[in-house]
């Protein structure tokens, strides 16, 4: 089963790195420094930021739907990165991170969901496209519960 792993566009956030802390508050954001060990997952590139790089944590709407399972988070974005976009290939960041993977209809409503160890992605995947009502699958961080990516048949 083919896939494709898309990460989110820069153009909605590229504002976002020109505004002061005070601005960003007000948009219920904020402008955090990487550390050693912690992560800072870019949900653009589906890369981690370097100790000492800037992220922007912020708010977005992952599900946009018209269900009850719209959905929204906080999310870290890095500058100047390009949106990951790949068939058949799990970036990095996803494969060292225990997974919730999350298939839904094209009306937006939850058909299925699982746990998973990054690298048991491509059969989680693999299964959940085996439903064909499944229009797409949302994977998540599952520890901190975030949006990661989305997932499409390839």
């Amino acid at each position: 089963m083919r896939f494709r792993i898309v990460g989110l566009p820069s153009e909605p956030f590229a504002h976002l790195f020109a505004l002061s802390q005070e601005e960003l508050a007000a948009r219920g954001a904020v402008r955090v420094t990487a550390e050693v060990g912690n992560g800072y997952p870019c949900r653009i590139s589906l890369t981690d930021a370097a100790p000492g790089q800037d992220v922007i944590l912020t708010h977005y709407e992952h599900h946009a739907v018209d269900s009850p399972f719209r959905s929204s988070y906080a999310i870290y974005v890095r500058e100047g990165e390009t949106t990951f976009d790949a068939v058949d290939r799990v970036p990095e960041q996803l494969r060292s991170r225990l997974l919730s993977v999350r298939a839904f209809d094209g009306r937006g409503m939850l058909l299925d969901g699982d746990v998973v160890a990054g690298g048991e992605l491509e059969g989680a995947i693999g299964k959940m496209f085996t439903d064909e009502r499944a229009a797409y699958l949302h994977v998540h961080y599952a520890k901190p519960g975030c949006y990661a990516a989305r997932v499409e048949r390839g």
